[in-house]
């Protein structure tokens, strides 16, 4: 499994010749590390000093955006492996018989299939990379003031985690033929896309402001 090898077993692995991991388990990744860097944010924050000044409301936010990270975080580590296997279903599918009319069209059906569960997976990155920019921004505005770029690094994390996944998504829209699904996925990743790049935007703002 991929998330048991070590950092530099992996960056190792990365650089090989080998097709996985590739940048959709990569995506997972730094979406991982992006949660991550951000609850440390909350660690250095909560029932600390001053975490006493924050408002109420926020404080209550805070925590509860605390353990949804860490949901996210534990669903972006499964991904990292699910992602490395993610095509096999479109694989398979290439190695059906296509001596007759028939095995053509089965072949055919299974190769569509494969592309649309391929692109399953870098789909629930985005959506969780996504998630954890919108969990970020009570760790923006009230965060540790001493960890604030670490804020700032965690959002350019999960960013990179979402569009990173949608190139995955986009690359497997490519093969398929079924046009109402395909137009259906395309308005999905726009819409990601462009609300995590506002996102993101949003919170390095308020990064760059509480850095003076």
């Amino acid at each position: 499994m991929l998330v048991e090898k070590t950092v530099r077993e992996f960056i190792d692995e990365t650089k090989s010749g080998n097709p996985t991991p590739g940048g959709g388990s990569v995506s997972a990744l730094i979406g991982s590390l992006g949660g991550a860097l951000t609850n440390m944010v909350a660690n250095l924050t909560i029932d600390k000093k001053v975490f006493e000044q924050i408002p109420e409301n926020a404080k209550v936010k805070m925590k509860e955006n605390y353990m949804e990270l860490e949901k996210s975080i534990e669903n972006l580590v499964l991904i990292i492996d699910k992602d490395a296997t993610a095509f096999d279903s479109v694989m398979d599918a290439f190695k059906l018989p296509k001596s007759t009319d028939e095995e053509k069209w089965i072949r055919s059906k299974s190769i569509q299939e494969g592309y649309k569960k391929a692109l399953e997976v870098p789909l629930n990155c985005a959506d969780e990379c996504y998630k954890v920019l919108k969990l970020q921004r009570v760790f923006a505005e009230y965060g540790n003031v001493n960890a604030i770029t670490d804020v700032g690094v965690a959002a350019l994390l999960a960013y990179s985690g979402v569009e990173g996944a949608l190139f995955n998504v986009t690359i497997n829209l490519k093969s398929i033929k079924d046009e109402e699904f395909r137009l259906n996925i395309e308005n999905r990743v726009d819409t990601i896309l462009v609300n995590s790049k506002k996102l993101k935007e949003e919170l390095l703002e308020i990064v760059y402001r509480r850095l003076g």
